[in-house]
């Protein structure tokens, strides 16, 4: 049986992750395997217990928290070449939604433990984002427009606590709407200004707990997808997000997708967020790390 390191973040989830950590660690003795736990509070202790994971030379991590947990270490993971395996327990958790893997209950993190045995490793792509104040590796959505806004607005504010933050958040940023002025350069072709609500680039579908803006992506083709919506009102944004929410907003002749293996962007308004987190702000160069991370999926599943 493969020797196996747990490296757990309990506050994953908003709590979630011990529950589920407890869950994958049953099931994985009950198929034999003896996995060494380690547990952390905080995203620098996740990038501590990584590096000391990786120094004991285990066959495989298995990494328990959500989309943020796996962000904080992904560096690490791709440098080291060691599989990972993910057991899904956050909020969003929108990188398992995209490789099948299974997530939203204490059943379901056993079931995700449960393909370090009996799933397959395969090869998953990474995106970079550059920005001037730092750089940022993601494995799903870099957000830049009105999405990154909320994003910012949300972070900002002290009330309310929970979703009601975030629609307050979106309330306001509704109300300060205005085009930004993408300037955007696709895989080193002269830049063009690009006047719109939104910029996404996708490795993987979706962002958010399970809204597709990049219906078309796949984080195993070598290839980033980046989803463009022209300038709205209010109104056409408002009446625009069901569609978001059910991916067949490619449908509309306000937006648009493209597959670029490299693209750079910048506005004098720009913000970026990566993985839901900040990058930097103005200019934003971001390019496609082909298969740089190694991941358990369910066995004979693509991405």
């Amino acid at each position: 049986m493969p020797d196996v390191v747990m490296i757990t973040n309990p506050a994953a989830g908003r709590g979630r992750g011990a529950a589920a950590a407890d869950a994958a660690e049953a099931r994985l003795r009950e198929l034999g395997v003896e996995p060494r736990r380690l547990t952390g509070e905080s995203a620098d202790d996740t990038r501590r217990l990584m590096a000391e994971a990786i120094a004991s030379g285990p066959d495989l991590i298995a990494l328990v928290g959500g989309d943020g947990t796996l962000a904080a270490v992904v560096d690490e993971a791709a440098a080291a070449r060691i599989p990972l395996a993910l057991i899904p327990a956050g909020t969003g958790n929108d990188l398992a939604r995209a490789l099948g893997i299974p997530y939203g209950s204490p059943e379901a993190a056993a079931d995700a433990a449960a393909l370090i045995v009996h799933g397959a490793t395969a090869s998953l792509d990474v995106g970079e984002a550059i920005c001037p104040e730092g750089s940022r590796r993601f494995l799903t959505i870099a957000a830049l427009g009105f999405d990154a806004k909320v994003s910012e607005r949300t972070n900002s504010l002290r009330w309310p606590r929970g979703k009601a933050r975030y629609y307050l958040a979106l309330v306001i940023e509704l109300l300060r709407l205005r085009p930004t002025a993408f300037t955007i350069a696709f895989d080193g072709e002269a830049p063009e200004p690009a006047a719109g609500t939104l910029v996404a680039v996708g490795n993987t579908r979706s962002y958010g707990g399970g809204m597709p803006v990049c219906p078309d992506a796949d984080p195993q083709d070598g290839m980033l997808d980046v989803v463009r919506v022209a300038p709205l009102g209010r109104l056409r944004l408002l009446r625009l997000f069901p569609r978001l929410l059910n991916g067949t907003h490619l449908a509309l002749p306000e937006a648009s997708s493209r597959p670029v293996r490299e693209v750079t962007v910048s506005a004098p308004d720009l913000l970026v967020y990566a993985d839901g987190e900040r990058v930097g702000s103005g200019t934003v160069r971001i390019r496609i790390l082909p298969g740089a991370l190694r991941i358990v999926l369910p066995a004979g599943r693509r991405a």
